[in-house]
């Protein structure tokens, strides 16, 4: 079933008490719910995507300072999308509206990225969101429609929460060792090792971010598992799979009907990546990368 609203068609999946929307623009997670609880921060169907919640940043997340970079020694100049702090944010699909192949329980979103000022690659992409009993997996795949080796990184923006809790009583635990500090211009300064209390746990409402880390801790399965837990013990997960080495964290308290939000974004690379070249993987002509992730209540 699909509906309308100012981010696109949006797609609704289910699965027994298990249940998701996807918008078409951007090809959001804007919405999971299992049992009636929500685990993505909804906003209003009348309302654009606030904060890029839920958004596929492609070729990739986070900002690039400048909004220039060094593509094998030629320099290239994208597109100037913060103006605030004079940096390209976030990919170039994070308004395109994604062609959408769908079942009851499971949603394909695919768009290209066309060559254009900055990168002159063309790149085709997908999602596809899957329920499971306890949640959701994702699936990305990046191939490279280019004569020449193009270098991409991903990332996802979801606002995770526990839905029936007040949001500043959920404890964070994060699945990594380094904290990449970041400048008054939200670009990299140095990487330091992270608190203990973000993996130990911290209450959200003591704490304010939008940080990335790295050095990721990961269980025999390869994922690294960050979660929010209740007062009563109940505990959403966000696992990210192999390639999806950094995570960045991002707390709002400007999120439509919320009165705190919490982004706990996979990512394949760091802030300014196409500069350092941490986590860009150069494909090949014709080469496809897969990554995964999803979310999970326990």
């Amino acid at each position: 079933m699909s509906s309308k609203s100012p981010t696109g068609t949006q797609v609704h999946l289910r699965r027994g008490d298990v249940s998701a929307q996807i918008a078409q623009v951007g090809a959001s997670l804007r919405g999971l719910t299992i049992g009636g609880v929500d685990l993505i921060a909804r906003y209003p169907e009348s309302d654009p995507t606030p904060s890029c919640s839920g958004v596929v940043l492609a070729p990739w997340p986070n900002r690039v300072r400048d909004g220039k970079w060094n593509d094998n020694g030629t320099t290239r100049q994208l597109a100037i999308t913060e103006p605030k702090f004079n940096n390209a944010s976030h990919g170039l699909l994070r308004f395109t509206a994604y062609d959408i192949e769908q079942t009851d329980a499971s949603a394909t979103l695919s768009a290209t990225i066309h060559p254009q000022t900055g990168y002159p690659y063309e790149i085709a992409t997908a999602v596809t969101y899957t329920l499971t009993d306890a949640g959701i997996t994702v699936t990305h795949t990046l191939t490279n429609r280019s004569d020449a080796a193009a270098p991409v990184a991903l990332g996802t923006h979801p606002f995770v929460t526990i839905g029936d809790v007040e949001p500043r009583n959920l404890v964070l635990r994060l699945a990594a060792k380094t904290l990449l500090e970041t400048d008054e211009r939200m670009l990299p300064l140095r990487a330091t090792p992270a608190p203990d209390e973000m993996r130990t746990g911290v209450r959200l409402g003591g704490i304010a971010l939008d940080t990335g880390f790295a050095d990721l801790i990961r269980d025999d399965d390869g994922n690294a598992r960050h979660s929010l837990t209740a007062p009563d013990g109940r505990q959403v997960t966000l696992w990210q799979g192999p390639g999806f080495d950094f995570v960045q964290v991002y707390t709002s308290m400007n999120y439509p009907g919320q009165t705190l939000a919490v982004a706990i974004e996979p990512m394949s690379a760091p802030v300014d990546g196409l500069n350092s070249g941490l986590g860009i993987r150069r494909l090949v002509p014709g080469e496809t990368w897969t990554l995964s992730w999803g979310i999970a209540l326990s």
